[in-house]
């Protein structure tokens, strides 16, 4: 069977697919990948669904040989250098590696997560619905705990990917504002102090990982205290403790909390804030939740389009038919003409 073998990786290296849906009730959360957007483009690029599992490498990045047959892969999300025997792949651009072949993948230079996709995809069984790693639950990945070096990760197919290289985009930090719906206890915190929030800069502390980023900068005042009866938590949401500084659910929070929430980011946004390193700005600007599923649903259709916006990779020169698509006489002009 055909496999990717784990050689080096970072401490955090996993398995990470959407999620697993309809597990909170049990006191397990999602999970699932940081960026979700960054996901399904390395799954596009080797013509997998979106959602499917993919190695997801958390700064450092690691080295992987492949066994018993080649495989088309791609690297998505955070800048990290890949090689192929040596040989440089360009960012967010697949490549097909013949068994036997060793991938590096170095550090991350910009952005915090990157996802190694294969195609067809790892053989591993979900469990509750999804092949993520949950590694409090002890659920998802392999044995329920991170990789780590001689880990064998079956593949689905031994097949030589037929067609062209395909490239996308590759994925850009920024430091736009990160939205957010207020509530749902705003209202236990005076007015200014919500306004505050908006207003004011914060950036990401060293207390950031798959479960929350706390956030460091101005504390936010509590009207009547910090502690309230425990409710459910969702990812993106914005507690605020008794030091009075944010810290923001991410993809492994627990269920449930006893702090009031000021806020919750929307789901969008959850990957922007999630791929700003320790020290990053962070800024926040309040919307409606109408605005919230209208973005939301935005880039579920521009998920699904991936697959359109795929860019063919050349190895070599363009075939006639590609040439004459080209249309390079509309570009010409006469010799004689002035300008």
């Amino acid at each position: 069977m055909s496999a990717l073998l784990v050689k080096t990786c970072g401490p955090m290296t996993s398995l990470q697919d959407a999620g697993r849906i309809g597990a909170g009730r049990s006191g397990i959360s999602r999970s699932g990948a940081m960026d979700g957007l960054s996901l399904a483009e390395a799954n596009a690029l080797v013509g997998n669904p979106p959602d499917i599992g993919a190695i997801e490498l958390m700064l450092v990045g690691g080295t992987f040989e492949i066994v018993g047959g080649p495989a088309r892969i791609a690297l998505a999300g955070a800048r990290m250098a890949l090689t192929v025997d040596g040989a440089p792949v360009a960012p967010s651009t697949s490549c097909t590696a013949p068994e036997g072949a060793t991938i590096t993948i170095g550090g991350a230079s910009e952005g915090i997560y990157a996802y190694l996709a294969v195609a067809g995809g790892f053989d591993v069984a979900p469990q509750l619905g999804s092949v993520s790693l949950q590694p409090r639950a002890g659920i998802g990945g392999l044995d329920g705990r991170p990789f780590r070096a001689g880990d064998r990760i079956p593949l689905r197919s031994a097949e030589d990917p037929a067609g062209p290289e395909h490239d996308l985009p590759p994925w850009r930090p920024d430091a736009d504002p990160i939205r957010v719906v207020l509530g749902p206890q705003d209202d236990l915190f005076p007015p200014d102090a919500v306004e505050a929030f908006l207003g004011n800069t914060y950036t990401v502390s060293e207390e950031a990982d798959r479960m929350g980023y706390r956030l460091a900068g101005q504390p936010i005042e509590h009207l009547r205290g910090f502690n309230i009866v425990s409710d459910g938590l969702v990812a993106g949401s914005v507690q605020v403790p008794g030091s009075g500084l944010p810290i923001v659910m991410m993809s492994d929070h627990q269920t449930t909390g006893g702090y009031p929430k000021i806020a919750t980011v929307i789901s969008v946004d959850r990957a922007r804030l999630a791929q700003r390193r320790v020290g990053t700005a962070v800024r926040f600007a309040a919307v409606p939740v109408a605005e919230a599923h209208a973005i939301l649903r935005a880039q579920r259709a521009a998920i699904a389009a991936l697959p359109s916006q795929l860019r063919v990779v050349h190895s070599g020169l363009p075939s006639v038919e590609e040439m004459l698509a080209l249309n390079l006489a509309g570009e010409a002009k006469d010799a004689l003409a002035e300008g």
